[in-house]
C-alpha cells in the first residue's frame, strides 16, 4: 500500500505533513543533520578543510547511531578523499542504500558537495576562481558553466551544491576574495544569479553562502566580527543574495561564521526568519555553515553548551546542522513547534528531489564515470580566456611576436597552485595526498608558453632577452597553507613571498617587462606601475588557465575581462572598495590617497573603439517608470574585440551620503572588426532606489546621472535624468536588472 507521503499525485505539503506526523521526536531530530564519513581528524589539524575539523569531527554523531532513525545529509562523499569517480558512484548509492535500510521509513539522504569552482571531486574539471567569473562580465557563460557543473553532480548522485558565494568584497586582505565574484553587489548579484539559474537547472539546490555580513569583517580577518550599518547591509551586502533567490530560484542559503553588531550570523532572527523568510517569502532550507552552531557556544559565547546553541540556531531559523550532529542530537529534544518547522523544510526539499518517492533508487552507475569531459574544458577555457584582464600596455609590447627570446621568470610560473584556487580539489583536498596525480591535466603558464609560441626561444636571464615575462601572485591554501584562501588573511596588500623583489630585478634588467599576476585578490602595483611595459591579470584561472593567459600575450585571444575589484597603488592605500561617498574618496583633510591604480570596471582590448552618443527615450519619467537608453559601439581597430559597455549611476543629492557612482548595468559587446552594434539598456527608477535615514528603500524625485562607461573612473558619456512624481517605497518586488540587449 502507497502511504499518503509516497503518493506522487498529492502535493508536496501534504506529502510532508504525513510523513512528519508520523515521526518520532528523534526521527525529526535526525533529518536536521548527517554525517561526514572520511572525516576522521589527524589530530593536529594540518589536514583540516573546515574550521576546528579535527577537534569537532571527533565528538560528532556516529553513523552507526544514526541509522535507525534517518539521516538529513551525507557530507562530501566525493570531496572529502580522492575517489575514482565511477568507484565513488557506486559507494554513494550503497551508502544509500545502507541508509534506507537503517530506517523504518527508507528515506535517503541529500548528498551535497562543494562545487565552487567546479564539482570539488578527484578528476573532475577545474573551473576559474569566482573572482574570474566577475571579471568576464558574461552571465550568460557563467549560467552555461554551472549548468554544466549541475549536471555532472546530479547524474554522479548529488542533490545539493554548497555555492555560489555571494559575499560582496569589502576589502580584499581577507582571504577569501578569490572566492567573491567582486565589489559591485550588481555585479556580484547578476553573475551570481546566472550560476544560481544554471546549477539549479541541472536539478541542484543551490546554496548561496555566507549569509551575511561575512566578507565585511573587521580588518579583513576569517570569522572577525563585521562592522555593518543598517544602510551598508540593506544596499550592498544583502541584494546579491536578494536577487539570487526571487530571480536565480536557489532553494537553500547558508548562514555566516561572523556577527553582526554583536549577533552571530547562526543566531539571528532577524535575519534568518523576520527578512529571509517574511519579507523575501523564502520557503527552502537554511543551513548551517561547517560546525557553525557549535561556535555559538564555542566561539561567540551566546551559547551555554551544545543544547542551547541547538535551541538558539533553531529558533532564529537554522534548519540543519552541516556537517554532521553535534549539536541537533536526537539524545537532546528540542522545542516541538521548531522542530517541527525545520523538518517540515528538510522534508519538502527531500520530496522536490524524488527522494520521498517509492520508486527512488540510488544513481547505480557502472561503466566509465568521466568528469572532465571535452565540453567542460571547452567551457572552462572560454570562462579563462575571458576572465584575463589587459591592465596596461602603453608600450604597445603586447601582443608578443612568435620569434623572439623571452625570459620568464618567477616561481609561479612553473606552479599548478598558481592556476587553482582554495576549493578545487588539487588544492583543498588533494594537497593532503601527495602520491596521488592531480586528476586532471594543469599546464603551468611557463608551459602553456612553450606551446603558444613554438619559434621562441626561451631564456632564464632577463638580460639577454627581448622581452621578460614576469609572473607573480598567490598560492591558494586554506587556514594559513597559502597566501590566498579561507583563513589566509594578509595584513596589506604588498605581493607575498618577497616577489617584489622579483620585479625588481626584472626591471633592473633594462628589457620590456610584461606583470602577469595569478592571483586570488588584487595586490598593490604602483611601485612598478611607470616601468612596466604591460601588465596582465587573472584570477585562479583554473585548468585552461595556463593557456589562455598565454593566448592573451600571443594576441590569439583578444582580453575582454574586466576588473571585478579594483588594483590598488600602495599596499596601505586599500581597503577602499569604490563603492564610496565623497568623504570615501581622496581629498585634502586626509594624506592617504585611496585611489586605485586600476578601477573597478577597467580592462583594455588589442583593438579600438569609438562609441556613439547615446539617445535617451524619456529623460523624464516618473518614480516608478523606467527609460531606454540606445548606443552604437563600433570596432574601428583591424581585429576582433569585445567592449564591455558599463552603466553607472550617479545622485546629485540623497538624503543620506550616497556612492559617488554605483554599477547598475553593463553589456558585453563582441565585434568583428570595422563592424558596429547597438546597445539598447532598460533603466527602470527603482534601480535608483537606496535606504534613506528612516530605513525604508525609497525611491525619490529630482536629478539624477547616468554614466555611459569603459571603467568605474572612465565615462564616455554622461546622461542626465529626472524622476518625477512622489517619493516612492519600494520592497522585495521592486526590479533589480538593468536589462540590456546588443543588436
Amino acid at each position: 500500500m502507497v502511504e499518503p507521503w509516497q503518493d506522487t499525485t498529492l502535493p508536496a505539503h501534504a506529502r510532508t505533513a504525513d510523513l512528519l506526523a508520523r515521526m518520532t521526536t528523534e526521527e525529526k531530530t535526525a533529518q536536521l543533520s548527517g554525517v561526514w564519513i572520511g572525516a576522521e581528524p589527524d589530530g593536529s589539524g594540518a589536514s583540516d578543510v573546515a574550521p576546528g575539523q579535527h577537534t569537532y569531527a571527533a565528538r560528532s554523531a556516529a553513523f552507526d547511531a544514526l541509522l535507525p532513525l534517518g539521516l538529513g545529509h551525507l557530507t562530501r562523499p566525493f570531496g572529502t578523499v580522492p575517489v575514482e569517480p565511477a568507484e565513488g558512484v557506486a559507494r554513494l548509492a550503497e551508502l544509500q542504500r545502507t541508509i534506507r535500510a537503517g530506517n523504518r521509513f527508507a528515506l535517503p539522504a541529500i548528498a551535497h558537495e562543494e562545487c565552487l569552482t567546479g564539482f570539488t571531486a578527484w578528476q573532475a574539471t577545474v573551473f576559474p576562481t569566482p573572482l574570474a567569473w566577475g571579471a568576464t562580465y558574461d552571465p550568460a557563460l557563467i549560467t552555461e558553466m554551472a549548468q554544466a557543473i549541475g549536471t555532472s553532480m546530479r547524474v554522479v548522485g548529488v542533490h545539493q551544491g554548497l555555492a555560489p558565494v555571494l559575499d560582496v568584497v569589502r576589502d580584499p586582505r581577507w582571504g577569501r576574495t578569490e572566492e567573491a565574484i567582486g565589489e559591485d553587489p550588481y555585479l556580484v548579484g547578476t553573475i551570481g544569479t546566472a550560476f544560481v539559474r544554471g546549477l539549479e537547472s541541472a536539478g541542484i539546490v543551490a546554496t548561496l553562502k555566507h549569509f551575511a555580513g561575512y566578507s565585511a569583517s573587521r580588518a579583513a580577518r576569517n570569522h572577525a566580527p563585521a562592522s555593518l550599518g543598517s544602510r551598508e547591509l540593506a544596499d550592498v551586502i544583502l541584494p546579491p543574495f536578494e536577487m539570487a533567490l526571487r530571480d536565480g530560484g536557489a532553494r537553500s542559503v547558508m548562514a555566516a561564521y561572523n556577527d553582526i553588531d554583536g549577533l552571530p550570523a547562526h543566531a539571528h532572527t532577524e535575519l534568518l526568519t523576520r527578512l529571509l523568510r517574511r519579507q523575501w517569502q523564502f520557503t527552502g532550507t537554511v543551513v548551517s555553515d561547517y560546525y557553525g552552531v557549535s561556535l555559538l557556544g564555542e566561539a561567540h559565547r551566546v551559547a551555554d553548551g551544545e543544547g542551547d546553541a541547538a535551541r538558539l540556531a533553531l529558533a532564529a531559523g537554522v534548519d540543519v546542522e552541516l556537517p554532521a550532529a553535534r549539536c541537533f542530537n536526537p539524545a537532546d529534544p528540542l522545542p516541538e513547534d521548531l522542530l517541527d518547522r525545520a523538518v517540515l523544510r528538510v522534508l519538502t526539499q527531500k520530496c522536490e528531489l524524488g527522494l520521498l518517492d517509492p520508486d527512488w533508487e540510488p544513481v547505480a552507475g557502472g561503466g566509465t564515470v568521466d568528469l572532465n569531459p571535452p565540453h567542460m574544458r571547452e567551457l572552462a577555457r572560454k570562462v579563462a580566456e575571458e576572465s584575463v584582464v589587459l591592465l596596461a600596455n602603453d608600450s604597445g609590447v603586447l601582443p608578443l611576436s612568435d620569434g623572439p627570446r623571452i625570459a620568464v621568470v618567477g616561481a609561479l610560473a612553473d606552479e599548478q597552485s598558481a592556476m587553482l584556487g582554495c576549493y578545487t580539489f588539487p588544492r583543498h583536498v588533494g594537497v593532503h595526498h601527495p602520491e596521488l596525480a592531480t586528476g586532471v591535466e594543469v599546464p603551468t603558464l611557463d608551459e602553456a608558453l612553450r606551446v603558444e609560441f613554438p619559434h621562441a626561444v626561451f631564456v632564464d636571464d632577463p638580460t639577454t632577452a627581448d622581452v621578460c615575462l614576469a609572473v607573480v601572485g598567490d598560492r591558494s591554501g586554506l587556514f594559513g597553507r597559502g597566501s590566498s584562501g579561507e583563513g589566509c588573511d594578509a595584513e596589506d596588500l604588498q605581493l607575498p613571498y618577497g616577489q617584489g623583489e622579483v620585479l625588481d630585478e626584472a626591471m633592473a634588467s633594462g628589457v620590456p617587462v610584461v606583470i602577469v599576476v595569478l592571483s586570488g585578490r588584487p595586490y598593490a602595483l604602483g611601485r612598478w606601475a611607470d616601468r612596466a611595459a604591460a601588465v596582465v591579470q587573472t584570477f585562479f584561472p583554473g585548468q585552461e588557465g595556463g593557456g589562455s593567459v598565454a593566448g592573451v600575450l600571443s594576441g590569439r585571444v583578444d582580453p575582454s575581462g574586466r576588473l571585478p575589484t579594483g588594483v590598488p597603488r600602495s599596499p596601505g592605500g586599500q581597503p577602499a572598495p569604490y563603492l564610496a561617498p565623497p568623504l570615501g574618496r581622496h581629498g585634502f583633510p586626509s594624506t592617504v590617497d585611496p585611489t586605485p591604480l586600476y578601477p573597478f570596471g577597467h580592462g583594455l582590448s588589442y583593438t579600438t573603439f569609438n562609441w556613439g552618443q547615446p539617445v535617451c527615450e524619456a529623460p523624464e519619467f516618473t518614480t516608478d517608470g523606467e527609460t531606454t537608453l540606445r548606443l552604437t559601439v563600433r570596432n574601428t581597430g583591424d581585429r576582433p574585440g569585445t567592449e564591455v559597455v558599463q552603466l553607472y549611476l550617479h545622485d546629485p543629492v540623497g538624503t543620506v551620503a550616497r556612492p559617488e557612482v554605483r554599477l547598475v548595468g553593463y553589456a558585453r559587446v563582441p565585434l568583428e572588426p570595422g563592424a558596429a552594434a547597438e546597445v539598447h539598456a532598460t533603466f527602470p527608477a527603482d534601480l535608483a532606489a537606496y535606504t534613506g535615514a528612516d530605513g525604508r528603500r525609497v525611491v525619490e524625485p529630482g536629478a539624477l546621472e547616468l554614466r555611459v562607461a569603459a571603467s568605474s573612473a572612465r565615462t564616455h558619456h554622461t546622461v542626465p535624468l529626472t524622476l518625477t512624481g512622489p517619493v516612492r517605497e519600494v520592497g522585495h518586488e521592486r526590479r533589480m536588472w538593468c536589462e540590456t540587449r546588443v543588436k
